[in-house]
Order: C-alpha cells, then structure tokens, then sequence
C-alpha cells in the first residue's frame, strides 16, 4: 500500500519542487565548495537518523536518481514505513563531492520534514491499533506539500482524506448556514442529491454536525457515506455511534471524529466506536525529524 503511494505521486511536480528548493538555496552557485574542494573530489556518504521514527523520503531518492545518473549512485537501505532508531542507515550515497555539499540541506530538509509527519502519523495508529478505528489526514499542509504530505501519513500507516476541494464533497457549517434549521434534513437531503449527480462522481460524500440534535436529522438522510461528528466529546461520540448503529448503519455510514485532537486522545476517542479519526495535528505540527548525512572523503 505505501509503495502504491509513493507511485502515485506527481513525479513531474516533486522533481520541480527539488529544483525550485535548489535555486532557493543557490546550490547552482556554491561558492563555499568552489574554494574549498575540488572538482574532482568524490564523497561517499551515509544518511542516517539520530532517533527513533518512521521513515518517509523513498521518492525523493528516487529524484536524486533521475536528476544526477552520472554525477551520483544511490542505493536505498530502507524502505518507506520502516522504523528508525538512531544510527540506523537509511540510504548510501557516493559521487562528486561538490554536488552531494551542494543538495545536503535540501536533502534533510525535504526528508526531514516527510519523517516527521510519518513518526506523528505511526504514533497515533499505535496508540489505535484494535479498536477498529483507522487515523486519516487532513487538508491542513504544508502550501505546496499537499502531495508529500499524504504520502508521508500512509508511510505512517495513516489513511488520506480527500486530496482536495476536487474529488469528494465535504458539507461543513458555514454551507450549511443558509438553511433553516428546520429544514435541515430537507436541505441536507437536497445537497446529497446534487453530489450524486455530479460527474465525475466524488469519492465519498460527509457531512460535518456540531451536536447530537444535529446528528438525529442528518443520520436520517440516505446517500451519506460519512458523518463528521466536529468538537464532539468521547460521552456524545458512543451516543452517536449507538444512535447509528440502532438503525442498522454500521457497515454502511462511518462516522468521523475531529476538532483538536492529538496524540493525547486518541485512544480514548478511537474507544468510543468511531471507524475514523482524523487529525490535524500529524501534518501542521509534526516535528521534523533528525537526521544527518555523513560524509566521508575518499
């Protein structure tokens, strides 16, 4: 499955976004490595982590691969989704000096970042696993990483949410705000027929509710493939799971918690009988990573 991921992602776009952290850095003009090595020097390097995580960054080697098949050889260690414990050794490198100085910072920094978000991810889905309950993303990403980030939540054995505004309908309270309230049911009712219409069709359709009265009307309503449960506590999450499930929907409309959790909660929220949990947190706040790169000259 996380090979799948890594294949998916737009390798046009990525290798774009390595050139354009690369002008950013002025790596086509190092001047440090101009005076003080030789153009003839070769490297061999060592990437390794210096604690403990998940691992990510498989389709960046890969561009390393694509964008200098004379200048470097690369030779992957691990693989995505692997644990890492400090000293592990991930990948191995060795070429022109000069390039591999040129690309190190933008090398941990884009494998850095995509760690972290699969440590934040992998401990959530720890702190879940047996319940049932499966950890999803959100749209909260770095701008412009949309892609990597996913693909480092699945390298985490996280689930992706929708990739964007695009490909699933998401109805939340302020589309919501122009219906009255008593015509809820009804206005909801009208929304779910107009996304079934739609062609393509979205990948699923969800509805965010902010209380169990809310809930009642909406569960009521057939086509919802999700029910977004926003800011609920663990006592009114098992209220609407039970709620659901009396009317014989387990199986067929899966309910969603979200709204500021964490680590902290998880647990308690995935044993409240929700199929999914999704978090902001595993990608706008995840901590990179640390690794290094150690060179050694030859």
């Amino acid at each position: 499955m996380i090979a799948a991921m890594a294949q998916l992602l737009d390798r046009k776009r990525l290798r774009t976004m390595w050139d354009d952290a690369l002008l950013e850095d002025g790596a086509h003009n190092d001047v440090t490595s101009l005076v003080a090595v030789s153009p003839r020097q070769v490297t061999a390097v060592r990437l390794v982590s210096r604690e403990k995580g998940t691992f990510a960054g498989t389709a960046v080697l890969d561009v390393l691969r694509e964008a200098y098949p004379t200048e470097l050889t690369v030779t992957d260690r691990i693989a995505d989704g692997a644990a890492l414990a400090p000293a592990t050794l991930i990948a191995e490198l060795a070429g022109s000096a000069r390039r591999l100085l040129a690309i190190e910072r933008t090398l941990l920094n884009f494998l850095q970042r995509l760690c972290g978000v699969a440590t934040a991810t992998r401990a959530c889905v720890d702190a879940v696993a047996g319940t049932g309950a499966e950890i999803y993303d959100t749209r909260k990403t770095v701008p412009g990483w949309r892609q990597l980030d996913k693909y480092a939540v699945r390298c985490g054995g996280g689930r992706n949410h929708r990739m964007g505004l695009h490909d699933a309908v998401l109805v939340k309270d302020n589309h919501l705000a122009g219906i009255e309230p008593t015509r809820l049911r009804a206005g909801v009712a009208d929304l779910v027929a107009a996304a079934a219409a739609l062609a393509p069709p979205p990948q699923f359709i969800e509805i965010e509710v902010d209380n169990l009265g809310e809930f009642d009307e909406i569960v009521a309503v057939p086509g919802i493939d999700v029910i977004l449960l926003d800011n609920f506590t663990p006592a009114d999450m098992r209220k609407a799971v039970a709620r659901r499930d009396a009317r014989g929907l387990r199986g067929k409309l899966q309910l969603e918690a979200s709204g500021g959790l964490t680590l902290a909660r998880v647990a308690e929220t995935a044993a409240t009988g929700v199929e999914r949990i999704a978090i902001g947190a595993i990608t706008h706040s995840a901590r990179t990573l640390d690794l290094a790169l150690d060179l050694q000259s030859s």
